[in-house]
């Protein structure tokens, strides 16, 4: 499958950012019904580059952990797009084939990148944690950007 340049740079865009938009929606609201605290949620996502110093910098590190959550979402969208030239059928199935994106993002970040960052807990692998994790990741991180590439995909 080829793709305009322009259409390219929508489709990661508009897949990151959605995805980003969505993920961080349903971080938000799983974790607030666990009682964390939104700006601990953002906090979080900072303590991945700072630690656990990350806490203590009130709303600018939850302002950078809201710009690196960005950056790992575009990310998402570019890796899903470049495999996709690779891989016709993950544009002309985005809905299986981003619901499965997200599960592999999700043990991609529990398993590769929390534990190689800076984030001073170990990941949750409870049930409900992971399960949870898994919904969100599927239906708000691997479906927009499936769908944004597909969409665009000539």
């Amino acid at each position: 499958m080829t793709m305009k340049p322009a259409h390219a740079i929508q489709a990661v865009l508009l897949g990151g950012l959605s995805a980003g938009v969505l993920d961080l929606i349903g971080a938000i609201i799983t974790n607030t019904w666990r009682g964390v605290p939104s700006l601990r949620i953002l906090q979080s996502i900072a303590s991945g580059l700072l630690g656990a110093e990350a806490y203590k910098g009130g709303f600018k590190t939850a302002a950078l952990g809201i710009g690196l959550h960005f950056v790992i979402a575009l990310g998402a969208a570019a890796v899903y797009f470049a495999a996709h030239l690779i891989l016709p059928f993950l544009a002309k199935r985005p809905f299986p084939s981003g619901a499965l994106y997200g599960v592999a993002v999700y043990w991609f970040m529990q398993l590769v990148v929390l534990p190689l960052s800076a984030f001073p807990h170990k990941p949750a692998f409870a049930l409900s944690v992971v399960v949870t994790g898994l919904i969100v990741h599927m239906l708000c991180v691997g479906l927009p950007i499936a769908l944004f590439v597909g969409w665009y995909a000539e």
